[in-house]
């Protein structure tokens, strides 16, 4: 059976080791970068199941990488970061990380959060593959295709963010809480700010706009979070 593969992004050569020691006794295989240009290198060249994330590194810092792994890849990002701050795990999440882990850390704390972001993964994938294309005014979702349309020309969406819009196309009408997409998208073991989810329909709504959609479908229900509402139901 192929082992999954994890890129760990470090230049903290100790912590990279001692990851090492952990990973390859659950059974992944584990791959190293010390800095972001040569964790880019890697991503070019190689499929991962997970990427472990350092925020504070030389020359290429884990925002910029984690920006660019959003930009053309939906693999799980798991960022470490010294920087416990919400406005700093906002950040991350909002650039599209899975979930973030503050140093110091446990190592079984990081291995458990691994097991559930691929898991996680899975789930999505296994889940995405009965799912048919949502057809709206001026807009489509295809959930297979993993692409949303505006006038039958595509937009870019972070995995994040598909993955949210989505959801909340799946429950046309219906209100759902932060909390519960938190839950759906984020899994139950995110413990950050719930703010994440207002950043990224921000960015969902912004990109919509600039794409011509002549609605915004997406609606803010105050107070709770949010639903979505097609052109034909508003009035």
């Amino acid at each position: 059976m192929k082992k999954l593969q994890v890129l760990v992004v470090d230049d903290d050569w100790k912590l990279r080791n001692l990851l090492r020691i952990y990973l390859v006794k659950e059974g992944f295989g584990m791959v190293e970068a010390v800095d972001g240009n040569e964790a880019l290198m890697k991503l070019e060249n190689q499929s991962f199941d997970l990427v472990v994330l350092d925020v504070m590194m030389p020359q290429m810092d884990g925002w910029q990488v984690c920006q660019w792994i959003r930009e053309k890849r939906s693999v799980p990002i798991l960022m470490l970061t010294a920087l416990g701050t919400t406005k700093d795990k906002v950040q991350g999440l909002g650039l599209g990380a899975d979930d973030y882990l503050t140093k110091p850390f446990d190592p079984e704390e990081l291995i458990a959060r691994v097991h559930a972001l691929i898991r996680r993964a899975s789930a999505v994938s296994l889940s995405q593959a009965g799912h048919h294309v949502l057809d709206f005014p001026d807009l489509t979702i295809d959930s297979d295709g993993r692409q949303v349309c505006i006038y039958d020309q595509p937009i870019e969406l972070t995995n994040k963010e598909f993955d949210l819009f989505s959801m909340l196309a799946e429950n046309s009408g219906r209100v759902l809480s932060r909390e519960q997409l938190i839950e759906k998208i984020w899994g139950y073991e995110f413990e950050g700010d719930t703010r994440v989810v207002d950043l990224h329909i921000k960015n969902i709504r912004e990109k919509l706009k600039d794409a011509g959609l002549s609605y915004s479908p997406i609606q803010t229900a105050w107070g709770v979070g949010y639903k979505f509402n097609p052109k034909d139901r508003q009035a």
